[in-house]
């Protein structure tokens, strides 16, 4: 049917009937939505909604990344076709009802308001009774997100895949800066420390708050399989949210990102590792910091919607029919 279909679907992300399914429309053209799933604003049973969130005005480095929801999508459409590889043949987009819930919409003047016009959007989502994906954005946005789950699941543990800690001291709660904002998370409660972990960090912090850390070089001593293992006794069977900050990648797989730094994850080790931790109880999650400007090739954004995937089918796997 694919090459059938190929012939007549175009803008599905409006003209198709129902949130389930893979889509044939051609990679070239049609309205862009995230793997070409159905906008709507009606969450009304619906499992799974992805949010895009275009705020940068958070970063220390190179802006951009407001742009980035969108070079997600457009990368997305690449991965419409089949089932997502390595996951035993489950099919997200056939076994769950997703849909692109659009972007949040902000006053861009008005940075001080933004945090809890994002947590307020995060939070109608989970009323509803779906999960959220959000694509950033930069990585300031999961503090305002941590705050809406917080509420339905109490201190949650934090998956972390990222260069930086981003637990440097700062206990001025108007500060909106994408390298403090976990900090601000542990101690306001909102992140359990010790049933957290944080992968791929290769950037000095003096104190990360007593977060289990695997560095970049563990997971390249050790392999990407171990490292997995090691998540998943930490986390156990809690709430996680998790949050991949695409500069855990080393730069020559995602160079379009606001602070890059050498000696990071290859795909490869992050693809094993998010497909490894299977099971875990992942109730939300985003990817972060992909910046269209950097990013020459569009291998940032390639890798983004991989990442966005990748979290679909962790989100997925313990709600599958009959497990």
């Amino acid at each position: 049917m694919a090459l059938e279909d190929a012939k007549t679907q175009v803008d599905q992300a409006f003209a198709r009937e129902g949130s389930r399914g893979l889509s044939y429309e051609n990679t070239f053209g049609g309205a862009l939505s995230f793997l070409r799933r159905r906008y709507t604003k009606d969450l009304a049973g619906v499992d799974l909604a992805v949010t895009g969130i275009p705020f940068d005005q958070a970063v220390t480095n190179r802006p951009g990344t407001r742009l980035g929801p969108r070079a997600i999508r457009e990368a997305s459409t690449l991965q419409t076709f089949d089932p997502p590889y390595g996951w035993d043949g489950f099919s997200p987009l056939e076994e769950l009802d997703i849909v692109d819930y659009g972007d949040l919409a902000f006053d861009y003047a008005d940075v001080p308001r933004f945090p809890e016009a994002l947590t307020a959007h995060v939070r109608g989502i989970l009323a509803a009774g779906a999960g959220s994906i959000a694509l950033g954005g930069d990585h300031y946005i999961s503090f305002p997100i941590l705050r809406a789950y917080a509420e339905i699941f109490g201190p949650l543990s934090l998956l972390q895949f990222d260069a930086h800690s981003d637990t440097w001291a700062d206990d001025d709660l108007a500060r909106i800066d994408h390298g403090t904002m976990f900090y601000k998370a542990v101690k306001a409660g909102i992140v359990d420390p010790a049933r957290s972990v944080q992968v791929g960090i290769r950037t000095v912090n003096p104190d990360n708050l007593g977060v289990p850390t695997i560095d970049a070089r563990a997971v390249h001593e050790r392999g990407p399989a171990d490292c997995a293992r090691q998540i998943r006794e930490i986390l156990g069977d809690r709430p996680v949210y998790v949050t991949f900050d695409i500069d855990g990648l080393d730069p020559a797989y995602a160079p379009g990102t606001g602070t890059p730094v050498w000696g990071g994850l290859t795909s490869a080790q992050a693809a094993i590792m998010l497909r490894d931790i299977a099971g875990i109880n992942m109730v939300g999650g985003d990817v972060v910091e992909v910046s269209p400007p950097f990013d020459t090739t569009g291998a940032t954004a390639v890798a983004g919607a991989h990442v966005a995937m990748e979290l679909i089918c962790l989100w997925g796997w313990t709600r599958r029919a009959g497990r």
